[in-house]
């Protein structure tokens, strides 16, 4: 298993003036908090928050944080990217608490997606990701979607899919037992379309 460390230093100078001046000095404004300590605003250089979220499962895997030599345990909560140009410009962290539940958003791999093609159908993906709640040790790097049996006409929801040992689907605790992808028969041709409408 991948470590993912992240270096950061504590900030003082706080404000959508001083924001702007980090991201021009290479930087960008983030904030941890959590546990039972006070937020923490900090700054990270902004060529290393990138190469770590290169790599999708830093998404969902604890990272150790380091600030000025403290290190603690956080998951990422939040990212807020540039519209146009994609770059980070500002991240939020949440402490990981032994033995406390928390709740992330992990990515969705779908699996065998050519079994359903093989029979005629289509597949839509509905969401490319879900909430979990769990402790961190049971934070899981993916939740994997297996199309080997669906049917063209298939809706596959939250409920279809098994929790790993430890995680429960948010979405599911609350009652919402959202579709995951769904597996439909090829739509007809543009024109025969129109005509229809």
């Amino acid at each position: 298993m991948t470590d993912f460390i992240l270096n950061a230093q504590a900030r003082t100078d706080l404000g959508k003036g001083a924001s702007r001046r980090l991201r021009h000095s290479l930087s960008i404004p983030a904030v941890v908090y959590g546990g039972d300590k006070e937020a923490q605003s900090l700054t990270i250089l902004a060529k290393e928050i990138t190469k770590l979220f290169e790599n999708e499962a830093a998404f969902s895997h604890v990272i150790e944080l380091n600030v000025d030599g403290v290190k603690q345990n956080v998951i990422i909560k939040a990212m807020q990217r540039h519209p146009a140009k994609q770059f980070i410009m500002h991240a939020d962290f949440v402490r990981v608490v032994a033995g406390q539940k928390l709740t992330a958003v992990v990515p969705v791999h779908f699996i065998n997606e050519e079994a359903p093609v093989k029979k005629g159908g289509e597949i839509s993906h509905v969401v490319s990701e879900i909430e979990v709640s769990c402790e961190a040790k049971d934070l899981p790097e993916f939740i994997e979607v297996d199309l080997a049996n669906a049917e063209v006409g298939t809706i596959i929801h939250l409920s279809d899919l098994k929790a790993p040992k430890g995680v429960e689907f948010v979405a599911l605790a609350h009652g919402d037992d959202k579709a995951v992808a769904n597996v439909h028969a090829p739509r007809v041709a543009p024109e025969a379309e129109g005509a229809a409408e």
